[in-house]
């Protein structure tokens, strides 16, 4: 595994991220502990969470999970990067969700207290809260830095214009501001390289891409008879699929001339985009984890990056042919 600085931050990171998002709802609680103990011996250190996750309003269920496993061994605790996020609905008050200084303060220790841990490393917003100004946000995360129980902040779902204006609120209270923005980023979604990208290399945040299968359509197997599995089974996902089909049938075959799995190919694209930190996978079971894990030893050729851009044009990519010069 290699490892890489988060933004201009001086913390270390695995350049994959374990994402927890299935652990309960899909992944039983075993495996998702097997998956775990086998990410940490593979050497990735940033575990990504979530306090909504687990799909039980209120109740935290992966965070519960991720806090017994910890409780299991608590040597473990010192060897990951402990990443959640807030925002979303934990109960059906008026000050349960979003982002006003009594929630930050009541998820924050709400999430400690599931997670088993007296400290998050990144504590990531989960979305934009537009109601919210971001004096206050940053009132409320700058007391819980002082008191150490969050050593990192970060963002989620961010727009450029969002990030720049937390950054420029942050520098006028003399505090680091976000050190990470996590949005979706795949060879299918590459409208963050518009400004999302640009903005967090010019105020050095890392960037965690989510949703790198796009998911699951860089990765289903179809066959002869197109049946998909896992999420791409899912109706929406089903649309996609059928909205890119052709071009996701040429990408299929580029990956089988190539001798490799279209999951490990989406994966090392992202792993070769500048100013990509480390993308976050979402495994499912154990095999899917160990097929994203060799994405890291894939090296693309600049030829191949180019042949990837001319299949899936983006805002940072081959340009449409009706635009070219």
């Amino acid at each position: 595994m290699k490892y890489t600085n988060l933004g201009r931050a001086g913390l270390t990171v695995s350049r994959l991220g374990l994402g927890t998002m299935n652990f309960g709802p899909v992944t039983p609680e075993a495996d998702a502990h097997q998956i775990m103990d086998r990410a940490l011996e593979a050497g990735v250190t940033l575990f990504d969470t979530a306090d909504i996750y687990g799909w039980k309003l209120g109740e935290g269920i992966t965070e519960q999970i991720i806090g017994r496993w910890f409780e299991q061994d608590p040597s473990r605790r010192e060897k990951v990067v402990l990443a959640t996020k807030m925002y979303g609905p934990m109960g059906r008050g008026p000050n349960t969700n979003r982002l006003s200084a009594l929630h930050i303060r009541r998820a924050c220790e709400e999430s400690l207290r599931r997670l088993g841990t007296d400290r998050i490393d990144l504590l990531q917003l989960h979305h934009v809260d537009r109601s919210t100004s971001w004096e206050e946000i940053w009132q409320a995360l700058e007391i819980l830095v002082a008191q150490g129980k969050v050593l990192y902040v970060g963002s989620s779902n961010h727009a450029a214009w969002h990030i720049v204006t937390a950054q420029q609120e942050a520098r006028s209270r003399n505090l680091l501001g976000l050190v990470s923005e996590q949005s979706p980023y795949s060879l299918l979604e590459r409208t963050v390289e518009l400004e999302v990208l640009p903005a967090c290399e010019a105020h050095g945040i890392g960037f965690l891409p989510y949703s790198p299968l796009q998911g699951g359509l860089l990765a289903v197997s179809n066959g002869q008879e197109g049946k998909a599995v896992g999420r791409a089974a899912e109706p929406k996902t089903r649309r996609s699929l059928e909205r890119h089909r052709d071009r996701l049938a040429a990408y299929k075959k580029w990956c089988a001339d190539l001798g490799q799995d279209p999951s490990r190919v989406a994966l090392a694209w992202l792993l070769h985009q500048p100013g990509v930190t480390a993308p976050i996978i979402g495994p499912r079971t154990l095999a899917q984890f160990e097929q994203s894990l060799s994405a890291t030893r894939l090296k693309l050729t600049d030829e191949q990056l180019t042949e990837l851009d001319a299949l899936f044009p983006g805002p940072g990519g081959a340009a449409p042919e009706a635009y070219a010069w």
